[in-house]
C-alpha cells in the first residue's frame, strides 16, 4: 500500500504514536487531534491590470493553551488547508518544545507570486490582513511571520494594514519585520542559525568534526541559503551539493556561494553552477548522496518510504517543515541515521520571532550578539532535553526516535496547560 502523504494525516499519525507511547489522556488526545480555529477565506483583490481576482486563503490557530497562536504565512500556488493545518500543528509542538509562551498557528494563500508584480503582491497582502482583521490577529491573539514566498516587506504591508484597522501601534502583531519597523537584529537568519547550533551539538554527540564534514543542502531559499553560509562561516564545513526547485549541483571539492548566486541570477537555477568537477543532479539524487550531513531545507515529504533506504548520511537535520514522512522516519532509525525532527531543528525561527515579540512588547531592544546568545542557549536546551528523553525511554527498554522524544516533551507541556485551564 502506498504511503499516505497528506500532511495533516501525517501530523495526526505522529501525534497518535506519541500519545500511545506516553499514555496520553484520551480527552487531551481528542482535543489535540484537530485545530481549534480554522478560517477559509475567499478574498477579492483588484489587480494592477484593473481586473478583480479572487484568492482562496487560510488561517489556522491550532491550540492556544500556552499562549497566542504563532506561525508564518505562505504564498504558494499549491497551498492547501490540510498543509496549513499540519503546519499549525507542528508549530504547536515547536513552540512547546522550545518552551516559549505561544500556541501554534499558520496561514496561507493560493497564489503564484512569480507571476505577480510588487503592486499586486502588496494589494493581496493588505487584503489578507483586512480579511483577518484585528479580531483574528494581534500580539495577544495570533502573530504571523514570513514563510514560503513571503518576506519582511510583505510582513510590513500586513502590519501597516493591521494598524490601520486596529488604530493601535502594536509592533508585536507581526514578527519577521524589517528592522526599520522594530524587527529584531538576528531574526532573518535565526531559522538556519538555530539549525547550525543543533548541528554542532549533534556532531559533538556523534564525534563528527564539522570542519571535516561534507554537507548536502536541499533548498536555496532563506533557510537553505543561510544553512550554506553558516555551515561554512561558523564551522568551516564543506557544502558539496545544493539544489532549488529546478534541480541541483554536486561538486566534491565544495561549492562557491558567489558562483551559486551567479548561476541562480543568470539561469534561474543553481543547477547551472560551473566548475571543473560540478555535476548537475536532481533533488532526489541530492538526498541520496554519500555525505556526512544532509539538510532538507525545502518542502515537505521529500524523504519517503520509497527512497529512505537509499539515504546515506550520518546526520539528517530537518530544516524544512515535514520533509521526512512517518514510514521514512522508521527506516532511517533502523539504519541508525540520526534524524533530528523539524520542530527541533528549525525552531530557531519561532524562537527568534518570540525574541522579536518580547522586544516589541517591552520596548527593550537587543543587539545581534545578545540575540544569538539567547538563541543558542534556548535551542541547545531543547536538543539536550530531547536526547535525554530518548535516553530515558531506552533505559526502560523502549527504543524511540528523536522525533517521538521531542513529541512527548511538547505534547506533555500542552496537555498539562489544558488540564490546568480546566479544558478536560
Amino acid at each position: 500500500m502506498a504511503e499516505e502523504l497528506n500532511p495533516f494525516k501525517i501530523a495526526q499519525e505522529q501525534l497518535d504514536e506519541a500519545a500511545e507511547i506516553m499514555k496520553l489522556d484520551k480527552q487531551a488526545h481528542a482535543i489535540l487531534r484537530e485545530p481549534m480555529h480554522t478560517l477559509v477565506m475567499n478574498i477579492p483583490v483588484r489587480m494592477s491590470n484593473g481586473k478583480t481576482q479572487v484568492f482562496t486563503a487560510f488561517r489556522v490557530r491550532y491550540n492556544e493553551a500556552r499562549g497566542p497562536a504563532k506561525g508564518g504565512i505562505r504564498f504558494h500556488p499549491q497551498e492547501s488547508l490540510d498543509t496549513v493545518k499540519a503546519l499549525s500543528a507542528w508549530m504547536t509542538w515547536k513552540c512547546s518544545l522550545a518552551d516559549i509562551p505561544f500556541g501554534g498557528g499558520k496561514g496561507g494563500v493560493i497564489c503564484d507570486t512569480k507571476k505577480m508584480n510588487d503592486k499586486d503582491i502588496e494589494s493581496l497582502s493588505r487584503a489578507y490582513a483586512r480579511a483577518l482583521g484585528d479580531s483574528d490577529m494581534g500580539p495577544e491573539i495570533d502573530v504571523p511571520a514570513p514563510d514560503v514566498y513571503t518576506n519582511p516587506q510583505i510582513m510590513a504591508w500586513i502590519l501597516d494594514e493591521y494598524m490601520n484597522i486596529s488604530r493601535k501601534k502594536e509592533w508585536g502583531a507581526i514578527t519577521g519585520k524589517p528592522v526599520e519597523l522594530w524587527g529584531s537584529a538576528g531574526r532573518t537568519d535565526s531559522t538556519a542559525r538555530g539549525g547550525m547550533y543543533v548541528m554542532r551539538e549533534a556532531a559533538r554527540m556523534l564525534k563528527l568534526n564539522p570542519k571535516r564534514a561534507t554537507i548536502a543542502v536541499q533548498g536555496f531559499g532563506n533557510a537553505g541559503r543561510y544553512a550554506y553560509t553558516l555551515s561554512k562561516e561558523v564551522f568551516g564545513a564543506k557544502v558539496v551539493a545544493i539544489s532549488d526547485s529546478e534541480g541541483g549541483v554536486y561538486d566534491p571539492d565544495g561549492l562557491d556561494l558567489d558562483k551559486l548566486d551567479e548561476a541562480k541570477k543568470k539561469s534561474g537555477s543553481v543547477m547551472y553552477y560551473k566548475s571543473k568537477k560540478a555535476k548537475k543532479i536532481t533533488n532526489e539524487e541530492l538526498l541520496e548522496l554519500k555525505v556526512d550531513i544532509l539538510i532538507p531545507a525545502a518542502i515537505e515529504n521529500q524523504i519517503r518510504a520509497d527512497n529512505a533506504g537509499r539515504v546515506q548520511c550520518k546526520l539528517l537535520l530537518e530544516l524544512a517543515n515535514g520533509p521526512v514522512t512517518p514510514e521514512a522516519t522508521k527506516i532511517l532509525f533502523e539504519k541508525k541515521i540520526l534524524d533530528l525532527p523539524d520542530f527541533l531543528v528549525n525552531s530557531g525561527g519561532v524562537i527568534g520571532s518570540y525574541y522579536e515579540w518580547v522586544q516589541n512588547q517591552s520596548g527593550d531592544y537587543w543587539d545581534t550578539e545578545v540575540f544569538y546568545s539567547k538563541l543558542d542557549k534556548k535551542i541547545t536546551q531543547s536538543f539536550n532535553e530531547t536526547m535525554a528523553m530518548q535516553k530515558a525511554y531506552a533505559a526502560k527498554g523502549q527504543k524511540i526516535t528523536p522525533r517521538m522524544a521531542a513529541y512527548i516533551i511538547a505534547v506533555d507541556r500542552v496537555a498539562k496547560a489544558m488540564k490546568a485551564r480546566g479544558w478536560y
